[in-house]
């Protein structure tokens, strides 16, 4: 999220890099045809850029979306830098990651070209699992950085707050989890707060509640109450946790089985990113039929 500007405008970004695109109609479909060990993560990769932007006075935020999946000639990867298509994220010597962004939005076409310059606060060092079995993995990276955003198309320049984790797993999501909601509250003084709450096929759920310190420490809290959100568009069912109910700012994305919204906390005015996920929705075969209309792919050489 961007720093306020001065013209009023205010900029946003989620990225996320996938080995194995947990989300691809392409990965769902070879798994079913060729079992999960006959469809490779690396043959399905992407980067998924999504842009948001609010000018002065608007009341809605504009949208740019990118997510082609490539597939393995095109993935190059080490312990420092990863390389999917035309655009790579890379540790730079000084402790930063560097991200060059060079995708193409979809459905309709238009570049995004740009550069992030992320610079990592705490590290904590601690991966917590998402189901009783331990097959499914997240981890905060840095819940608190700083990131400085440069593009060219479209020409957009800001600074702000900043936020890394990662997912790991060892099963396809849809196989043990009905969907998850998950949220991130920035704090004054370098803390942040997540919570994650996590429903399994079973009916069991997984709730984390953490507060991480300035110091990079992880400091466990009760679960707060469950406070609803109006429902999406697409009747998908939301809600967050929180000791009251917040104010829906925005829904940033709303498609069939995923939407993405900021909250405001109603005592200090916080803003909070809010996540809320339905594998059950994204299993049905009429979402994963419209899916590549959003998700395209370019499995060739680049």
């Amino acid at each position: 999220m961007s720093e306020p500007q001065p013209d009023g405008s205010v900029h946003a970004l989620t990225l996320i890099a996938f080995i194995g695109s947990v989300f691809s109609p392409y990965y769902a479909w070879a798994r079913r045809r060729r079992g999960d060990d006959g469809a490779p993560a690396e043959s399905h990769c992407a980067v998924n850029l999504s842009l948001y932007h609010r000018p002065a006075g608007a009341r809605s935020f504009q949208r740019l979306w990118a997510m082609t999946e490539r597939g393995s000639a095109q993935l190059q990867r080490s312990a420092r830098q990863l390389q999917i298509g035309p655009s790579r994220l890379a540790w730079q010597v000084d402790g930063s990651l560097r991200v060059d962004i060079d995708e193409w939005t979809a459905p309709w076409p238009r570049r995004l070209r740009g550069r992030l310059e992320v610079q990592p606060g705490p590290l904590p060092a601690q991966a917590f699992a998402l189901d009783a079995a331990g097959l499914h993995l997240w981890q905060p990276i840095s819940p608190s950085a700083r990131v400085e955003v440069q593009f060219d198309a479209p020409r957009l320049h800001w600074q702000g707050q900043a936020y890394l984790d990662a997912n790991h797993g060892s099963r396809p999501l849809e196989r043990d989890f009905d969907g998850w909601q998950w949220s991130r509250s920035a704090l004054p003084g370098l803390r942040s707060r997540i919570l994650y709450e996590a429903q399994a096929r079973d009916g069991r759920r997984q709730a984390l509640a953490l507060d991480l310190g300035a110091d990079g420490r992880l400091h466990p809290l009760p679960l707060p109450p469950r406070q609803p959100l109006a429902s999406t568009g697409w009747g998908l069912a939301r809600h967050c946790r929180s000791e009251r109910a917040p104010q829906l700012l925005a829904t940033l994305e709303s498609g069939p089985f995923y939407a993405r919204s900021l909250l405001c906390d109603p005592v200090d005015g916080g803003i909070t990113v809010h996540e809320s996920l339905s594998l059950r929705r994204f299993s049905q075969p009429w979402v994963q039929a419209m899916l590549p209309f959003r998700m395209p792919r370019w499995a060739g050489a680049r």
